[in-house]
């Protein structure tokens, strides 16, 4: 196993990353910017180094500043958590040449599930079912770039081939506003993400987004954990996930698993990864990977007893996957709500001293945040404050005990999203279940 982990990120995931450690009798180091000294897992891990200042690009985005750290503290691992580094394979590469292990793919495996238009290639080589499109870049010919929409048939949308978190794509429904949208986009994706190249696919009018997790160790392994629904998003970002999705076609369900697998052995796949699709009228579509651990992991981890995070580290340490396929099984349902500060009426950040927090609690009941009482929620980086998982024999069960401990919850001194997590709980279209990817903004009345 591997013998002292350096964290390279902040808040839950970081205390995520650090309980795993320490279960396995890792060594850990923290690191820090100047807006962090008051972290909950700083206080538990074996050493603690400050890497910078408040802003991102000077301590969680700054590569040497985290080798230099993993060099002083003599780590022999860097887990990069989810955010800042985590999908950035040129800190990947530096971390491996500079003699450490990361937990996570080798660098060439996360340029290419990266890059959307080499990603998609891949799938289709592995049998990945894909939406229909460009299958490749949008020819800068303005009558191929027209044939190609034609035969895919409007509305299409045009993606940003580096893009991601909702950023880079347009939607188009007439074939006159082709033209001009492929080239804002190009212009767009330039500036935001230093990659001019763009594709262009069918857009799905009603789809559910849904994902897979899988774990693979490099070695020629890799096994699914099952499904996850995050349908549920306003601005391209989730906001409650479940695990089973429901009301998914089995023959479908069973079929898109295997080709995940296949496609992590063909690709030299190496840890956690979840495969992105959208699911409409019993078909599964790719739309992305992520290389990296998910924020709504534990969702997974209820359901099938794994710890993602512990087969990671194994994983990073060159040992092969612990577990097979035969032995993963899906039990019962697990809903996780992303409890964010900020302004339930307008979604604005809500940093600030938390005067009070009191966790809910009871059977079934899961919460990863780092909040406590007397902690003040810097105002320097992203929303998420915690994590409310519940597990259930059944999706009611599931539900009612989230009704529970959205109940039980109490975060004083700064605005919180529990009040919409109380109403989507009890909202009757999610009861149902089912609901597509535009159902939370419609509520909304975005």
């Amino acid at each position: 196993m591997l013998e002292k982990v350096l964290i390279a990120n902040r808040g839950e995931i970081a205390l995520r990353v650090l309980r795993a450690c320490k279960e396995l009798g890792i060594k850990t180091v923290a690191v820090y910017s100047t807006a962090d000294r008051e972290l909950m897992h700083l206080s538990l891990a074996d050493e603690t180094v400050c890497i910078g200042p408040a802003p991102g690009a000077q301590s969680y985005l700054h590569i040497p500043s985290i080798i230099a750290a993993a060099e002083v503290t003599g780590a022999t691992a860097i887990h990069p958590g989810y955010g800042f580094l985590a999908e950035n394979p040129d800190f990947a590469e530096q971390v491996e040449n500079s003699g450490f292990a990361f937990v996570g793919p080798s660098a060439d495996v996360i340029r290419l599930m990266g890059d959307k238009v080499s990603a998609k290639a891949a799938m289709i080589a592995a049998g990945v079912p894909v939406v229909p499109g460009s299958d490749g870049p949008l020819p800068e010919n303005d009558k191929e770039a027209l044939a190609i929409a034609r035969e895919v048939g409007y509305p299409v949308i045009i993606k940003a081939s580096g893009g991601g978190g909702g950023r880079g794509m347009r939607v188009v429904h007439k074939e006159e506003d082709l033209l001009r949208a492929a080239a804002l986009t190009r212009n767009e994706a330039a500036q935001a993400f230093g990659n001019p190249v763009v594709y262009l696919e069918k857009y799905l009018g009603n789809p559910r987004h849904v994902e897979i997790q899988v774990l693979a160790d490099g070695q020629g392994n890799a096994i699914h954990l099952g499904d996850r629904d995050c349908s549920l998003q306003r601005r391209h970002q989730k906001v409650i996930e479940e695990a089973p999705a429901p009301y998914i076609d089995e023959e479908a369900r069973q079929r898109v698993y295997a080709r995940c697998v296949k496609a992590c052995i063909d690709i030299g796949y190496r840890g956690a990864g979840t495969f992105e699709f959208l699911y409409e009228d019993g078909n599964f579509y790719f739309i992305e990977m992520n290389t990296r651990v998910q924020v709504e992991h534990p969702i997974t981890e209820m359901i099938t007893g794994v710890d993602i995070v512990k087969e990671m580290l194994s994983i990073a340490a060159g040992n092969k996957l612990s577990i097979k396929q035969e032995d993963v099984v899906l039990r019962g349902h697990s809903i996780e709500c992303r409890i964010c500060a900020e302004d339930p009426d307008n979604f604005m950040p809500s940093p600030g001293l938390v005067k009070h927090f009191h966790a809910p609690g009871g059977n079934g009941v899961r919460v990863d945040s780092h909040l406590y009482s007397g902690y003040v929620v810097p105002p320097n980086y992203d929303s998420l404050i915690g994590k409310i998982i519940t597990w259930g024999a059944t999706r009611e069960e599931s539900m009612a005990r989230m009704r529970n401990a959205l109940d039980e919850i109490i975060i004083d001194g700064i605005k919180s999203n529990v009040a919409l997590h109380r109403d989507l709980i009890n909202d009757k279209g999610f009861c149902k279940g089912g609901v597509n990817i535009h159902y939370l903004e419609k509520k909304l009345g975005m």
